[in-house]
């Protein structure tokens, strides 16, 4: 596996520097007033761009001015969903060209956001762009060299960094109410059917099918491979880079990491046998600096462990979901416990009724494109945890421990 980013410390060198240039790149651009309309483009408006959608229209200055996407039936139903003078194309460089938009939206497959990303940046184009941000390491250096050199706002979307049980969760640490992280705990575990294979009801003669490809190997239609395109090698990555990207991000934003250094993992087909490429059953280790140790399990056979993060320290532990955020001292140690319990129903649910993390994650997007300030969630985040996710990826292909600095 070849990443021509080059070696460990020309990478990490690389991001440091790219992320003093993303704060001195944003204030090139004159500030918004607050009660200019934002013109804002989707890219890719299925199931995911329909669900942020709910949550964009009810960010105040918004008006959803044109819309893309290259299977037919999706781009009709779209035009009912954006503003009745928008424009819609099946082709997204025909959005970018247009002066009326001011950003965009993109909820591609994962092998098409660094492409449209960059294009959009060049574009003059403003982005929130779904995670995983990229689909390979060697994508990291581009994505962020556009960002900045064209002095974007480009907000991935890891809506964790927004939840404010998470932002005080990082209070916490920062004050030291942890002591010293020792060891991480990620888990993301399921029990839906998104396995069986069957008609997929879509219409092949309404696809633009090379385009879909993009980058990946041409090969013939596949209606399965379409719909469920994250267990596909060409396309997505599995459950690392589907759902470990989003907890991972926050052990990174937690303990100021920029990537692990070594990987080892193992998965399983336990359902999906003979039809997904990806395994439905993984764990990966993952070695950080300063001895810390972050394990991960994910699977879709079976939900019981939910999905959450747990740091544990030296003087506490610290318990984080998507609705909870839970400070319990460590055994013998007499500090002060303390929660935020935002949401109701189950610890380690997947979703919660509150806080409202997309219309949140959204909204500090725009008021960051209005102000040419950086958003919670730029492209160096967004490259730094799905360089884990590719990372574990690579030990699990391999069969052998990865280190960083040979990939």
């Amino acid at each position: 596996m070849t990443d021509a980013n080059g070696p460990d410390h020309s990478r990490r060198d690389f991001l440091k520097a790219t992320a003093a240039g993303a704060m001195m790149a944003f204030p090139a651009n004159a500030a918004r007033g607050a009660n200019e309309t934002l013109n804002v483009g989707l890219i890719g408006v299925g199931g995911r761009c329909r669900h942020l959608l709910k949550a964009l229209v009810n960010v105040p200055g918004v008006r959803v001015a044109g819309a893309c996407d290259i299977y037919g039936p999706n781009l009709d139903s779209a035009r009912g969903l954006i503003d009745p003078k928008g424009f819609a194309t099946p082709h997204y460089k025909a959005l970018l060209e247009r002066k009326d938009i001011d950003a965009v939206l993109i909820a591609t497959p994962d092998h098409w956001h660094v492409p449209i990303t960059i294009d959009a940046c060049a574009a003059g184009k403003d982005v929130y762009v779904e995670k995983p941000l990229t689909h390979n390491l060697a994508e990291g250096r581009a994505v962020i060299e556009a960002q900045n050199k064209h002095a974007r706002v480009v907000q991935v979307g890891m809506q964790q960094r927004s939840m404010p049980h998470c932002q005080k969760g990082l209070e916490l640490v920062k004050a030291g109410r942890l002591g010293t992280i020792r060891k991480v705990h990620l888990t993301w575990n399921r029990n839906a059917d998104r396995v069986s294979k069957g008609p997929q009801g879509v219409d092949a003669s309404k696809l633009d099918w090379k385009t879909f490809l993009g980058n990946a190997p041409d090969q013939p239609f596949d209606d399965y491979r379409y719909r469920n395109w994250r267990w596909f090698w060409d396309f997505g990555g599995g459950i690392f880079t589907d759902l470990m990207v989003h907890w991972i991000d926050v052990a990174h934003w937690y303990l100021g990491a920029d990537h692990p250094t070594q990987a080892v993992s193992m998965g399983n087909s336990v359902l999906s046998e003979g039809i997904w490429e990806t395994p439905d059953t993984v764990q990966t280790i993952l070695q950080y600096p300063n001895n810390v140790q972050v394990h991960f399990e994910g699977t879709f056979a079976n939900a019981r462990e939910g999905a959450y993060i747990v740091f544990m320290g030296s003087e506490a532990n610290l318990y984080l979901d998507r609705g909870r955020m839970e400070l319990v001292p460590e055994l013998g140690k007499k500090g002060r416990p303390e929660e935020l319990i935002l949401g109701t129903g189950r610890k380690g649910q997947d979703f919660y009724d509150k806080p409202d993390a997309e219309r949140l994650h959204l909204t500090n997007w725009v008021e960051s494109i209005r102000s040419r300030k950086p958003p919670v969630a730029p492209a160096e985040a967004g490259v730094s945890a799905a360089s884990a996710a590719h990372l574990a990826n690579a030990a699990m292909r391999n069969g052998t421990v990865v280190n960083w600095k040979n990939v």
